[in-house]
């Protein structure tokens, strides 16, 4: 599916109805990977209606000489809402950079977003970043990908056996050679925004934060730093996950987040 915000065709996938709720993936993939490690938990929910963006420059979306930093992109990501949602409540979902623009949507719209998840967020201010560190080994590698898949696959997942491989080769490695990588740089030069996420008062609603362990992109100690900003969040550190967290221990997000969604219907008005 498509929709033009101020001229930008912004592609999305949607499934099922019901109560919104806006998934946005991290730098470098596309739609498919948050799709791999979301469906298999609100494919068995009803009453959802999931919409997952392909973000600017990557997968199916462009990303035109108008958009050249974080706050064109989250600029962006409010006029699909503003289209593909209307003023209705929405949910809001980000892994990664995915997570760093979900909450400024979150922020800036915070009367409208009524539950907030990240996963592995990028953050302004990381601090102990641990150093990659391959946590469990199954399994040859070298006659199922390539070179360059390999030195991707190796240096995002900390969990290398055959499942793992098989979701890379499906779910990130085809949606690599989609990115503009001169868009990317161009926003990456600019990539924080001018009001950054936790700007302003507490956000008020049921969130949900997940860091991994062996995270060596963001981290997982400053994440901590966020936590006052959220009062009604769950903070949880995986072990046995790095950057592909959603992958690597797929069980334990389900749960958090199905936990997650009973706090955001408790937490409606009456």
């Amino acid at each position: 599916m498509e929709c033009d915000v101020n001229g930008v065709s912004v592609h999305y996938l949607e499934y099922g109805s019901g109560t919104p709720i806006l998934i946005m993936h991290g730098s470098g993939v596309d739609h498919r990977e948050m799709v791999a490690t979301m469906e298999p938990i609100f494919g068995d929910l009803p009453d959802y209606r999931r919409i997952y963006l392909d973000l600017p420059g990557m997968g199916r979306t462009p990303a035109p000489g108008t958009i050249n930093s974080s706050d064109d992109v989250v600029a962006l990501v409010l006029g699909v809402i503003d289209i593909v949602v209307g003023d209705r409540d929405l949910l809001v979902i980000g892994h990664s950079a995915g997570g760093y623009f979900a909450r400024a949507v979150a922020n800036r719209r915070r009367g409208q977003v009524s539950g907030l998840t990240v996963i592995c967020p990028l953050i302004e201010n990381p601090r102990d970043i641990p150093a990659h560190q391959v946590v469990r080994t199954a399994g040859n590698l070298d006659d199922v990908l390539s070179p360059d898949d390999r030195t991707e696959f190796e240096a995002y997942f900390v969990v290398h056996t055959p499942a793992m491989r098989e979701r890379f080769q499906h779910y990130v490695a085809p949606a690599v050679p989609l990115a503009d990588q001169t868009a990317m740089a161009r926003i990456g030069e600019r990539w924080r925004l001018s009001s950054g996420p936790e700007d302003g008062p507490p956000y008020p609603n049921p969130t949900l934060i997940i860091a991994g362990r062996q995270d060596s992109a963001v981290g997982y100690a400053g994440q901590w730093d966020l936590i006052e900003h959220y009062p009604h969040a769950t903070f949880a550190v995986l072990d046995r996950a790095g950057h592909a967290l959603p992958h690597e221990q797929g069980d334990l997000v389900k749960a958090l987040v199905i936990e997650w969604l009973r706090r955001v219907e408790e937490h409606r008005p009456a």
